[in-house]
């Protein structure tokens, strides 16, 4: 009988290299009861309006029966599309025809990459980046030059100079309001030179905006698309609703839209009609919806001053981190210490707490002293007690190292 390969040699290319999230791996040893997490990018689970969505499936199912179960548009539920479109249509109008409903953001940047990346193409992203956009676009094989990310967003000042020195990148991506991992709102003039930068030299902005409407101090910014058409804007409703849902959408170009329809076709279809249809059920309920929406800031503001009250009293000068205007998360880093979070990590866990090493969103920068710190999920006293279990493991790591 002939010997059989090996199955990993009969990987692709593309899943031989692959990495898997640092986050998602991190996730099954955070959800130990006994460790405090402020590692996952997660929504709180309590905000869900679960029985508000049981009821919108039901309302589904009642008004349009079997097509709720049934296969469904590409671009998604037409009432869906319009009504993104309304929403949208505040920064620059937008017309359903360049609405497509996506399986989540998630799948909304890989579906960019299919259609805009060939290997070795060059494309910018922010640096520290989002861990998911990383791990999307890594897939297509471009050549990734990351521009820093400081408390005003993306540094486009830092792009425009490697534009200018011979950088053509075909996409740039931001995550312009409450930036994961670190918290910074991109300012209006830096959106405005963003735009700028994309129509001199032909580039198309992917803006990943999942937390806008978890604001809670600040003015509220204009998309990047109110400046120019280069702009794929992308939005969810995990963050509002329920990330079971599913339900994301992104608005682009025409030409651009239709090639995604083509390649959201080859990977599933469409995105569950009978999640677009309950989701649908309440966003439509317009009074109800904003109601809703009000009860989110106070919870992550309440979480987001609790978290840091424990950091000051914990580490005092030793310890420097942003406050983040909205969103999930602070942006940390140690000072006058040669404690490498990455290290740190593991003996966190064992003081229960949890965090993600700045080094898992490094672009090009080295961020060893970096970490993000998610308020997300945990009870205020929680995060208090979270903020007193990371400083002493940074205590016992500090020692061990001049041991």
């Amino acid at each position: 009988m002939a010997d059989t390969a090996p199955y990993e040699t009969l990987l692709s290319h593309r899943a031989r290299t692959a990495t898997s999230s640092v986050i998602r791996d991190l996730l099954r040893h955070a959800n130990r009861p006994e460790v405090i997490s402020l590692a996952g990018g997660i929504p709180a689970p309590a905000l869900f309006p679960l029985e508000r969505i049981g009821r919108a499936s039901e309302v589904a199912l009642q008004e349009v029966g079997a097509t709720a179960a049934q296969y469904g548009l590409t671009e998604g539920v037409e009432e869906l599309r319009e009504l993104f479109a309304a929403d949208a249509s505040v920064d620059r109008p937008v017309h359903p025809g360049q609405i497509l409903v996506t399986t989540g953001s998630q799948q909304a940047i890989d579906l960019v990459g299919r259609v805009l990346v060939d290997p070795g193409d060059q494309i910018v992203v922010d640096d520290p980046a989002y861990l998911g956009a990383l791990q999307a676009l890594r897939g297509h094989g471009p050549d990734i030059t990351g521009i820093s990310v400081d408390d005003k967003g993306l540094d486009t000042h830092e792009l425009e100079t490697k534009l200018r020195a011979g950088l053509r990148p075909k996409l740039a991506y931001t995550n312009p309001n409450f930036q994961n991992p670190t918290g910074a709102t991109m300012s209006r003039q830096r959106r405005e030179h963003l735009a700028r930068l994309a129509n001199e030299f032909g580039f198309v902005i992917i803006e990943d905006d999942p937390y806008d409407a978890l604001r809670f101090a600040g003015e509220a910014q204009p998309s990047i698309a109110t400046f120019t058409e280069r702009v794929i804007r992308i939005r969810t409703v995990s963050k509002t609703l329920a990330p079971g849902l599913r339900v994301a959408w992104m608005i682009s170009p025409q030409p651009i839209h239709d090639a995604l329809v083509i390649a959201k076709q080859a990977v599933d279809l469409h995105t569950s009609t009978y999640t677009q249809h309950t989701a649908l059920r309440l966003l439509r309920d317009r009074q109800w919806y904003a109601e809703h929406e009000k009860t989110l800031s106070p919870w992550y503001l309440e979480r987001r001053d609790a978290l840091s009250a424990g950091l000051h009293e914990a580490f005092g000068d030793d310890l420097e981190f942003n406050t983040p205007e909205g969103g999930m998360f602070l942006w940390a880093q140690l000072k006058n210490s040669m404690v490498d979070t990455t290290a740190l990590l593991d003996v966190a866990l064992e003081n229960g707490v949890a965090f993600v090493p700045g080094a898992a969103f490094a672009v090009e920068r080295k961020l060893p002293n970096h970490l993000r710190l998610s308020f997300a999920t945990a009870s205020p006293p929680e995060l208090h007690e979270a903020a007193h279990r990371l400083q002493a493991a940074v205590r016992r790591l500090a020692a061990d190292i001049q041991d």
